[in-house]
């Protein structure tokens, strides 16, 4: 290893798939590898876009933090569903994707050696950024179910001690699919305030819910909204995963070091999706878009799930993905995944790096393969595994 702040960094694993099934240029292999999905861009998104390719001021570096429209923008998307007013000038930034910003984040409030807690299993790439900024991994583990994935309230909240810098939530977690509600927000107020930490929000997937109802966001609770900072994205929601760019909101005592730890980062987010970006997040059927895609998703998921009924998946309540225990099935995951790859000709993720449990477990991801082509699911698996 060349420098030690890689000593922990393995990878995420679907590097290395997504890879290997590009390499195959196989029309017949199922890539349940990698978060893509086909369900198009919002129409208003991919005409801005269009219009700022001949626009000079969208190809520009300024200002530096993104856009006073996307910035505005972003103020509002936050605003709404978190119950209250962020100032687009002094409490939000904006950044090249939602991972720049949450880096950022953590750069801005994580010293070397302080822990941040988060579930277990969580993605590898938000595990790799906490150590990439010199934090320490406390993971609280989320329990697999008949119903699903769930997190003990009181469990995630005693995991905040004198060394937290930071919690980092996400709901639906990714990928895992779990929520989290106001019964961890209660929990984790007194827990936050008696150890003066921060609350990052990983709100990429937040809408993405599968029961149909609106976010439940930490800042809209009393005692998380001063100690909240939110980070947001266009790959998911909007499904504007090439496009880079999200946002980061919160107060703005915080959020003039993140917006320093940015210039000296990325810089900005890109230039010419901005405008896109902005005119998605304040159509007038914005929630309508998402909720239309969520249900596509949540088809797909159905469709799995049914077919492996007799394979030890566990449900989602959100997201793009679902997980399997290969460990019910006597196999490690990347055992698992070589063999759905060469004799299903399905590629998955093993979850090594992925929080503890993440040695146990594989991911499929079902935001890019229509129903029609899920059909034979189960026959690849049986193929696969006998």
């Amino acid at each position: 290893m060349r420098v030690s702040r890689l000593e922990h960094i393995p990878g995420i694993g679907v590097d290395r798939v997504g890879a290997a099934a590009d390499a195959a240029h196989d029309p017949d292999l199922l890539r349940l590898e990698n978060l893509d999905t086909d369900i198009r861009p919002p129409a208003v998104a991919l005409a801005a876009t269009r219009a700022a390719i001949d626009d000079d001021a969208a190809n520009s570096y300024l200002p530096f933090h993104g856009s006073l429209a996307l910035r505005e923008a972003a103020a509002a998307h936050v605003g709404r569903i978190a119950g209250r007013a962020y100032d687009p000038h002094e409490e939000v930034i904006n950044a090249a994707g939602g991972l720049n910003g949450i880096l950022d984040v953590l750069l801005a409030t994580v010293e070397p050696g302080r822990e941040v807690v988060l579930a277990d299993p969580i993605y590898a790439g938000l595990v790799n950024r906490i150590r990439l900024a010199g934090g320490v991994p406390r993971h609280v583990p989320c329990t697999a179910g008949p119903a699903g994935w769930s997190t003990d309230p009181d469990e995630l909240a005693a995991a905040v001690g004198p060394n937290t810098a930071a919690v980092l939530v996400m709901s639906p977690a990714m990928p895992t699919g779990a929520l989290l509600d106001h019964t961890h927000w209660d929990a984790l107020a007194r827990a936050v305030a008696e150890h003066d930490c921060w609350v990052i929000h990983d709100a990429a997937m937040e809408r993405i819910r599968f029961d149909g109802r609106a976010p439940d966001h930490p800042a809209a609770h009393p005692g998380l909204a001063h100690r909240t900072i939110t980070c947001g994205a266009a790959s998911k929601e909007l499904r504007m995963i090439g496009w880079r760019v999200g946002w980061v909101v919160g107060p703005a005592e915080i959020m003039a070091d993140v917006k320093l730890v940015g210039l000296s980062n990325v810089v900005c987010p890109v230039g010419i999706g901005q405008a896109a970006v902005a005119a998605a997040l304040s159509a007038p059927d914005a929630d309508a878009d998402v909720a239309a895609a969520t249900g596509i998703w949540r088809e797909r998921c159905a469709t799995i799930l049914d077919a492996l009924a007799d394979y030890p998946c566990i449900r989602p309540h959100g997201g793009w993905s679902l997980l399997i225990d290969t460990a019910a099935m006597g196999l490690a995951p990347e055992v698992a995944a070589e063999r759905l790859f060469r004799l299903g000709r399905i590629a998955a993720t093993p979850m090594n790096g992925w929080g503890p449990q993440g040695s146990t477990h594989l991911r499929l991801v079902f935001a890019n393969e229509p129903v029609e082509r899920l059909g034979d699911v189960r026959a690849r698996f049986a193929a696969a595994f006998g």
